[in-house]
């Protein structure tokens, strides 16, 4: 059996922002406080160019993790082989600390949608996501980590709850999970369930990784507030509360501050880091 250790050093306990191209000259002249980053897969699978020349100088600097939207680990057919070789190269010239991927899909035979899509949670959906997970874990010779999703509506046919799914999934494939705490607040505010209580369910000595980010609200057509995951704006305080939560069950972890639309200035992305150094402050005493 292939043993799920991570082949490469662990992200550390300190803050992470996703990595932006126009942040390229700031972060390698004042990165502080942050000491790791993360790259979408997809966008460094080509074969040259600007984005793998920067990648490479910052990987000398940095950890860096990776992070996957293409594998849709969550559907029904195969995973894509030629993508799973893509990644396997990516990963091998690159050796990043850590390699996440998420609970969703987002094709279905050869059509690949700009999404990534919710699926119930049965007995069926998990042996299927346990053996994709596998299939990675394989072609990758290291563990994984599986991010929870965003929800915005429960399926009829679920019968395993979210914590329970994941649970299973970790134990049954040796996969970790990379907690997104924004992702938490959402699905709570949407679904009407306490977020400490999910937590709470959760196995936590298998989070390797965490997430904040920003969201959106809405309201939907009945007036209540509707959630929508966008990344596109500062941490809201019930999150950073949640983190604050998370980590003082969890020990000290890797959090990540998550900006992909309407990108900021480095200054205030910087800004958003130094306040997840101060989160993770006091779990170091």
């Amino acid at each position: 059996m292939l043993d799920h250790s991570p082949r490469f050093a662990a992200l550390p306990c300190a803050p992470g922002v996703g990595y932006k191209p126009q942040h390229f000259n700031d972060i390698m002249k004042n990165p502080a406080p942050v000491e790791w980053l993360e790259v979408h897969a997809e966008n460094y699978m080509g074969a040259g160019g600007r984005p793998l020349a920067q990648l490479r100088h910052l990987s000398e600097r940095f950890a860096i993790s990776v992070h996957g939207v293409g594998l849709s680990i969550g559907g029904e057919g195969p995973l894509d082989a030629a993508h799973l070789l893509r990644l396997r190269h990516l990963c091998d010239w690159l050796q990043p600390a850590s390699f996440s991927e998420h609970l969703a899909w987002s094709s279905h035979d050869n059509q690949f949608l700009n999404d990534l899509l919710p699926l119930p949670y049965t007995d069926h959906s998990l042996t299927r996501i346990v053996n994709h997970i596998d299939q990675v874990q394989n072609a990758l010779g290291y563990q994984m980590l599986l991010e929870n999703p965003s929800s915005y509506l429960a399926f009829e046919d679920s019968t395993i709850s979210e914590p329970e799914f994941l649970t299973q999934i970790t134990k049954q494939s040796g996969c970790g999970l990379l907690l997104d705490v924004n992702n938490v607040f959402i699905s709570a505010t949407n679904l009407g369930f306490d977020p400490q209580g999910y937590i709470n369910q959760l196995p936590l000595a298998h989070i390797a990784e965490i997430h904040i980010g920003g969201h959106d609200e809405q309201a939907d057509e009945y007036g209540a507030p509707l959630l929508i995951d966008s990344h596109g704006c500062p941490v809201a305080d019930p999150v950073w509360a949640l983190l604050d939560y998370v980590l003082a069950s969890t020990g000290p972890r890797p959090v990540l501050v998550e900006w992909d639309t309407d990108v900021p200035d480095w200054s205030l992305l910087a800004a958003e880091a130094n306040r997840a150094a101060n989160a993770l402050a006091p779990v170091f005493v």
